[in-house]
């Protein structure tokens, strides 16, 4: 067993004292939020979204006039393409 390899271990434990620390004079208990330029927008953006309706009741008003009027007509291949294009859409 090597005893200098002991001191010299000991004497790299030691070497990392602290020394006194200083007081500051100036002490803030305030906390400070800062956002980003993006998360601005991004708040910004969500803020204006959720003004816009999730239903667009224009739309839904004319289909249901044609409905009712008998001249909705869709074709079956129509649906079949969008119900496919869909599906394939989630599965990316």
């Amino acid at each position: 067993m090597r005893i200098d390899g002991f001191n010299k271990i000991g004497q790299i434990l030691n070497s990392g004292k602290v020394s006194k620390v200083k007081k500051t004079d100036a002490i803030s208990y305030g906390d400070k939020l800062e956002l980003s330029r993006t998360g601005n927008d991004y708040t910004l953006a969500k803020q204006v979204i959720s003004q816009i309706p999730d239903v667009r009741t224009d739309k839904i008003n004319e289909i249901k006039k044609r409905m009712e009027a008998g001249t909705y007509n869709v074709s079956m291949e129509e649906v079949a393409e969008k119900i496919v294009n869909r599906y394939f859409d989630e599965l990316i």
